[in-house]
């Protein structure tokens, strides 16, 4: 199978010994891994430099919302074990998001990504914490906010797609979690998932994919099936 680094597999395991497991059984099929809070806290950063160190890109997803001094020195963190992405929150204003950008500059290949609106996340949800646009809204506000900050591209929904590439540009990374195989459960990203094929098509930069790869009997055959188009 041809390494498709578009197609990245998120590594959403409890502990170091499922990840491994999953990526020895993936092998030269899968060249591009996320890694996010949980499996970072359980494992620690060594995987990541594991990961790197085998030729793999790792996608390292902090959700990072936190005052810009402390979110500059995560990235520099990130960038030192080799990520090749990183995000933050854009919520968290034009100032977190530009000095994420301005710490990735000492690592070239560190690209920081903005995270709209969470793909589990609804419109009711939104007017729980005083928003009153719907999300379709938030996420197209929130992308040209952090393209004014200089983040490379931002993280959406599948179906969000074409609109945000319309907005951003050719040029911008449109990272789109929340993608499932055809006729296969949502999960948790509900009516805001979508398949590789659809995001593709749309205009996505990227697609990841989680349980669809991850608890396949064959992961490989699921990766292909993805790839595809689900």
């Amino acid at each position: 199978m041809i390494n498709d680094s578009r197609t990245i597999v998120a590594l959403d395991f409890a502990g170091r010994g499922e990840a491994e497991a999953l990526v020895d059984r993936l092998g030269d099929a899968c060249g591009h891994y996320k890694i996010g809070l949980e499996l970072l806290t359980a494992a620690g950063p060594g995987l990541v430099e594991e990961l790197v160190g085998r030729g793999h890109e790792v996608f390292l997803d902090l959700k990072l919302f936190e005052i810009p001094n402390s979110v500059a020195g995560a990235v520099r963190a990130a960038g030192a074990l080799g990520a090749s992405m990183v995000t933050v929150h854009a919520m968290g204003s034009t100032g977190i998001m530009a000095a994420a950008v301005d710490a990735a500059r000492e690592f070239p290949g560190l690209r920081v990504l903005a995270l709209t609106v969470v793909t589990s996340m609804t419109a009711s949800d939104l007017a729980g914490i005083g928003i009153g646009a719907t999300t379709d809204e938030q996420v197209l506000r929130l992308a040209r906010l952090s393209a004014g900050a200089g983040c490379d591209g931002v993280i959406a929904a599948p179906r969000e797609t074409g609109a945000l590439r319309d907005a951003l540009g050719p040029g911008a990374l449109i990272v789109t979690p929340g993608v499932t195989l055809a006729g296969g459960s949502a999960g948790e990203h509900g009516s805001r998932a979508g398949t590789a094929r659809a995001a593709f098509a749309a205009g996505a930069s990227h697609v990841v994919v989680g349980r669809a790869v991850t608890r396949a009997a064959d992961p490989v055959a699921a990766l292909r099936r993805v790839r595809a188009g689900g």
